[in-house]
């Protein structure tokens, strides 16, 4: 009886960690090409968008982490159309990006320096 218990706590200690839904980054990035290709450039072959607009390869190299990427999504700014996107969607569209090549950079300490700089320098 102890060991059921064990194994249930065991299993149940391990679920909060993993992510509520690993993106499809195939999905996002059919997603990506529809809405988002007028403006960025979403794809390696891609030819032309709005010089302003920042390359979802650049996009992936910026964001520190998906949960701030994912928020973006959610809520847009002004110049980009809100496209009621799901969160299923959304977690389609990071796993793309994140596809690109891009890692979520280090979160900054709270005196300003990235983890991986000397603290005393």
């Amino acid at each position: 009886m102890f060991i059921r218990f064990a194994l249930i706590g065991f299993v149940f200690a391990f679920l909060p960690a993993a992510p509520a839904h690993a993106g499809d980054a195939a999905h996002g990035g059919v997603i990506a090409k529809r809405w988002c290709a007028s403006c960025h450039v979403v794809a390696q072959n891609q030819r032309s968008a709005v010089a302003d607009a920042p390359s979802f390869a650049n996009i992936a190299e910026r964001r520190q982490d998906d949960h701030a990427l994912a928020d973006f999504l959610a809520d847009p700014h002004p110049k980009m159309p809100d496209m009621q996107l799901t969160r299923s969607e959304i977690s389609d569209i990071v796993a793309y990006i994140r596809s690109l090549g891009g890692k979520p950079k280090p979160k900054p300490e709270p005196g300003g320096k990235a983890p991986d700089q000397p603290k005393n320098g």
